[in-house]
């Protein structure tokens, strides 16, 4: 007669299982303070959506920001965030990335912070082709300092610091990303939420950088792009055919200003590596670099942290 045991007991307690996600997992408790009807909003609302239907639980996603008041973004979401420096987050979201491959990094900011101060990181980041996400919420106007001329204000816009108008040429972001090396180039409206949501979870599924540039109007300093301006004149690319993969139409569309402004997915290419495929470190079998041991001893860890402090 057997003496095994059918049913012994487990020798280690299992780890309890992770709670079922839905659309509130992803709302911290504090609330948002913007103006009421800004476009920021109904950005959060659609990252947190993209998110929760994407299945990405909270501890696996990182979103850091720069200065502005579309920066306040990482503080009303329930995951890991960064409050960084302005025109600083992609930076800061590279090292993250490198540090961390297995995070999913979303950076998000304003025209000013991601177009002007971090114009240098934007065109770095780009060309390495780092996997993460950069979402802009583009609102042509500088917010936070309550209206001045940003890099994405037409010419010839009167502001703060613009009275006669603004003889500026402006950025335009889309063309700019497209050559600039950029593997995903995407832009959204505010008002067209079940669209960007969808464009949001394009860019976070895509392997490199992706930009989402956002129409997100300033309803308290911008009283010329706003909601009825974008309404009479957005046109969804999926409806007209568009070859994302037609770098040529890509910039061409990229152009279009006028009458009809093209929003949804303008370019994508899937044959560029990115930056942590090119790092041999990250591929030797020993897992994220943060998770590894530093192969120092107690003590010169510690004469590290008295030297540094």
């Amino acid at each position: 007669m057997s003496t095994a045991i059918e049913n012994p007991p487990p020798t280690e307690t299992p780890a309890p299982a992770l709670a079922a996600l839905t659309k509130d997992t992803y709302k911290s408790k504090i609330h948002p303070d913007w103006c009421p009807g800004c476009g920021d909003f109904s950005v959060l609302a659609a990252l947190q959506t993209a998110l929760f239907e994407l299945g990405l639980p909270p501890h696996q996603v990182l979103v850091i920001s720069g200065i502005g008041c579309s920066s306040n973004l990482p503080g009303f979401m329930n995951t890991y965030g960064m409050h960084t420096l302005h025109g600083r987050s992609l930076a800061v979201g590279t090292g993250a990335k490198l540090g961390n491959h297995e995070l999913k990094v979303i950076c998000t900011g304003g025209d000013g912070d991601g177009y002007g101060i971090g114009g240098n990181h934007f065109m770095h980041v780009m060309r390495r082709n780092v996997d993460l996400t950069y979402i802009v919420m583009d609102n042509q106007i500088y917010g936070l300092t309550t209206g001045q001329v940003s890099p994405t204000s037409r010419k010839g816009m009167v502001t703060k610091t613009t009275p006669q108008g603004s003889v500026e040429n402006p950025i335009n972001p889309i063309p700019l990303a497209i050559v600039g090396g950029a593997t995903y180039v995407a832009r959204a409206f505010s008002g067209k939420q079940k669209h960007m949501v969808e464009i949001l979870k394009g860019a976070l599924q895509h392997r490199g950088f992706a930009l989402v540039d956002v129409f997100s109007p300033c309803v308290t300093y911008n009283k010329e792009n706003t909601y009825p301006f974008f309404n009479q004149r957005v046109k969804l690319l999926e409806e007209t055919g568009h070859d994302p993969a037609d770098f040529h139409k890509a910039l061409d569309a990229g152009y279009q200003w006028g009458d009809e402004i093209p929003v949804g997915l303008f370019w994508r290419r899937t044959d560029l590596p990115a930056l942590e495929d090119l790092e041999p470190v990250l591929h030797d079998g020993q897992g994220p670099l943060a998770f590894r041991k530093l192969g120092l001893s107690p003590e010169q860890a510690q004469a590290l942290v008295r030297e540094l402090l």
